[in-house]
């Protein structure tokens, strides 16, 4: 891909192994059902939605030069991803992810992204070589960032010229990694994209709505906030106000890259010009389409 990107998604392209089965599992389970081997990873995730909405996403990432790099990048262009600025290390596996989803939802999961941590700064290099940007003339776009960046790159990203101009839109990963995100939590022009409980580790205290939820983490600097909480209530929180919308009922079929969904929706919305209402209610139908199954 040759065309300049709309918007770059910085973080996590891995190869999802998901196993899913319709049944209840508890701790010893073995039970029958589906394993798969996808694209994915939270950047992944959401520039594959981006490209699905019609724009052209390219994912900033480190992957390996192995046989699963390989096979990596070739399944992700046909998705609409522009892979053109990964970071292809020669020493360094490509990452994995794997998680267990039963009749429940999610049981458990483990994300090995050790190469992407161990790249670091090498995956932003597009931005200062003047093929993405360069001093004096840093990324002027939207940027998605993944909480699977360690918090020191994190740090920098905060302080760093490159992204001073850019429209940052934060995605925590998990529940485990959220607190990385403290360093950007007070940026000026960072969006946040968190669920209740990441929510309340940002602000190491207990929310029992996501209305409240936004609250708190303005109070705490946060300049936009959209806090999910499954099929509950979700809220949009900025120096507007508070708004929140009730996600539509539906059959879930899958719940690994829902909040990743749910946010490109969002970015796409607003970028078309929607108000708060209507991109929040975007955000919620990308997010129910994507656990319904509705969308591949």
């Amino acid at each position: 891909m040759t065309t300049r990107p709309d918007i770059l998604c910085i973080g996590a392209v891995l190869w999802d192994i998901i196993g899913r089965s319709p049944s209840a599992l508890r701790l010893g389970s073995d039970v029958p059902g589906r394993i798969t081997r996808i694209p994915g990873g939270v950047a992944m995730n959401i520039a594959q939605t981006l490209a699905r909405f019609g724009l052209h996403p390219a994912v900033l990432t480190a992957v390996g030069q192995d046989a699963e790099g390989r096979e990596l990048i070739a399944a992700c262009r046909p998705l609409g991803v522009d892979t053109d600025y990964v970071y292809r290390s020669d020493d360094l596996p490509t990452d994995r992810y794997m998680a267990i989803e039963g009749g429940g939802g999610l049981v458990a999961a483990i994300a090995d992204a050790h190469s992407l941590e161990t790249a670091g700064a090498k995956i932003l290099a597009p931005l200062e070589d003047g093929r993405l940007g360069r001093e004096g003339a840093p990324w002027t776009g939207p940027v998605a960032l993944d909480g699977n960046l360690t918090q020191a790159l994190l740090s920098e990203i905060a302080e760093s010229p490159l992204l001073a101009a850019a429209d940052l839109r934060l995605a925590p990963a998990s529940p485990g990694k959220a607190e990385r995100l403290m360093p950007l939590l007070g940026h000026r022009r960072a969006t946040l994209y968190v669920n209740l409980e990441e929510a309340g580790l940002l602000c190491h205290c207990q929310f029992g709505t996501a209305e409240a939820a936004a609250e708190g983490l303005m109070a705490r600097g946060a300049r936009r906030v959209l806090v999910t909480d499954g099929g509950r209530a979700c809220a949009d929180g900025s120096g507007a106000g508070i708004i929140s919308r009730v996600p539509p009922p539906v059959m879930v079929r899958r719940v690994t890259g829902a909040g990743d969904s749910f946010m490109a929706g969002h970015v796409v919305a607003e970028l078309r010009g929607d108000d708060r209402a209507s991109a929040l209610e975007a955000a919620l139908k990308s997010a129910a389409d994507y656990v319904s199954g509705e969308v591949v």
